[in-house]
């Protein structure tokens, strides 16, 4: 058995804010999983106004309700009291500081999670799948680098 390293970006469809299961995406974009008997899938997501998670996979709501708790967390500031960062516009959400808003959920929640791979698969938890969590209004491309690091089968 040897080890081996591989790396690959993988671009992620355009979406508006919310949270995403791409799991299966992730999976699809890297068939060389299936060549490695064990190891590890670091997954970084190369912007700063969304995040990576590891979470619920089957019930929808759990994505909404995620949003929202995010929303109660760090709340949308119509009135420009809460956040002085500005450069990168309001979004499109007239006087507010989404962007701001954006970036302080993104370090909340993460831009990387790594995940075990056993015989050529995720060895996730029954009920877990990655996520992409959105934080901007406006639809945006993001990307994302995939790293595999492990004994290949």
């Amino acid at each position: 058995m040897t080890s081996g390293w591989f790396q690959r970006t993988i671009a992620l469809p355009a979406r508006s804010r919310g949270s995403y299961l791409i799991t299966d995406t992730i999976i699809n974009e890297l068939p060389e999983l299936r060549g490695y008997k064990t190891g590890l899938l670091h997954l970084f997501i190369q912007h700063t106004s969304c995040a990576l998670s590891l979470n619920e996979n089957w019930d929808e709501d759990v994505r909404a309700d995620m949003s929202d708790a995010l929303d109660r967390i760090v709340p949308e500031d119509k009135e420009g009291k809460f956040y002085r960062h500005s450069a990168e516009g309001l979004d499109d959400m007239p006087g507010s500081m989404a962007v701001t808003q954006a970036h302080v959920k993104s370090a909340l929640v993460g831009a990387s999670i790594t995940i075990p791979i056993t015989n050529g698969r995720l060895n996730t938890g029954t009920w877990q799948g990655i996520w992409y969590l959105e934080f901007r209004a406006h639809k945006h491309a993001r990307k994302v680098v995939a790293t595999i690091q492990g004994e290949k089968a």
